[in-house]
């Protein structure tokens, strides 16, 4: 898998970032006792990153286009262990909120320009079995912090969780910097209002909106279905505890394995047909997590987490290759629906949860899946 250094950084690039996104996740519940909030409420911890992140993507594709690529990824991995550090000290939810919000403003600079990177460093042929490398890792990130946050939370306490988490990204910026060559292809932007230009250039590709509209959904069904069964799996007759919780996630790891794989089937099968297959499964999984016994909520998680990731390796991939230029501020685009989608995948289905419980959060994640299905259908090329 890791044939060259290079692959080595943008795999640490996106388990550092992921690893700081997801890490509150396993504790929501845990979160929601210590500040007396309900699950609507507490989400906010991860609405508060998400919209940052929204609000902030393709901004920061069109300040990369100027700057460069490796210089945006690194000092945003260093500049991200403050708020992460300081999400272990905050005194209140509101204190928590305001520095999650913090971390969101720090990921896109990450993530959004290392699909760039990869983009502009690759052939396209090869571009989407790195990005599928990436996203592997991003997948293996997010398990890592829900899962070492939950375990840690139940031994030292969430706060000593926090600041092991910023161990971890330590590692991963000094992992890039070390190992990530500075960007050989990439043609810089004259200004930043040419940049800017070309990001609203993408806005009249029908292929690439239409591509944006799937990432809205992948984030929503994501956040969605990982947010509310951790209150699903705390609950009675459950009772699960937040290192059990974060257990579930080790469906995060089969990713590592089958994500990968989505330039061959992309290759074998075309972009689109992958992508409806997918989603279709996708829903299938999310139907399953219905079921009482936990053995089968687990299969249906497995199966949206594969699923999930091979849709967003697919979309992210399309949009860093076929964007005739200003490929960062493309891409950045794709994560600010991509992050608005997550935003509203933790509210939305907060308020059907409240109405109706997990089936109708669940009810709302199928009906989105069914809008992606005919994104790809009426508006993908076949």
């Amino acid at each position: 898998m890791f044939s060259d250094t290079r692959h080595i950084a943008v795999a640490l690039a996106g388990l550092g970032a992921f690893l700081n996104l997801y890490a509150p996740q396993a504790i929501l519940p845990l979160l929601a006792e210590e500040f007396s909030a309900s699950p609507a409420e507490i989400a906010t911890t991860m609405t508060a990153c998400t919209l940052a992140i929204a609000l902030t993507a393709p901004f920061t594709g069109v300040l990369a286009d100027v700057v460069g690529h490796k210089r945006m990824i690194a000092t945003a991995l260093i500049a991200l262990l403050v708020p992460t550090v300081m999400v272990a000290f905050s005194a209140s939810l509101e204190a928590v909120i305001a520095w999650r919000f913090v971390q969101g403003l720090l990921l896109p600079p990450i993530f959004t320009v290392i699909i760039a990177y990869i983009g502009g460093e690759w052939p396209a042929d090869q571009a989407t079995g790195v990005t599928g490398i990436y996203t592997a890792a991003a997948g293996f990130g997010g398990f890592l912090g829900r899962f070492l946050t939950g375990t840690l939370a139940d031994s030292i306490g969430w706060r000593g969780a926090f600041l092991a988490d910023a161990a971890v990204t330590a590692i991963c910026a000094a992992g890039v910097i070390l190992l990530l060559p500075r960007e050989r292809n990439h043609v810089r932007a004259e200004s930043l209002r040419a940049s800017l230009a070309q990001m609203l250039a993408h806005l009249r590709n029908p292929q690439l909106v239409a591509t944006y509209a799937v990432g809205f959904g992948v984030l929503f069904n994501f956040i969605a279905i990982f947010t509310y069964v951790g209150f699903l799996l705390a609950a009675p007759p459950y009772d699960l505890s937040a290192t059990l919780i974060g257990s579930i996630f080790v469906v995060y790891l089969v990713t590592f394995i089958t994500t990968p794989m989505t330039g061959f089937a992309v290759r074998m099968f075309g972009r689109r047909n992958l992508v409806i297959g997918a989603v279709a499964i996708w829903a299938f999984g999310a139907a399953l997590t219905l079921a009482p016994q936990i053995a089968i909520i687990v299969i249906g998680l497995t199966l949206c987490a594969i699923c999930g990731f091979m849709v967003q390796t697919s979309s992210t991939s399309f949009v860093a290759s076929h964007a005739a230029s200003g490929k960062s501020s493309a891409v950045g685009l794709y994560g600010s629906a991509f992050y608005v989608g997550g935003s509203v995948g933790a509210f939305l289905p907060g308020l059907a949860w409240q109405a109706g419980g997990f089936p109708a959060a669940i009810g709302m994640v199928v009906a989105m899946l069914a809008i992606m299905g005919m994104i790809v259908v009426l508006l993908w090329p076949k």
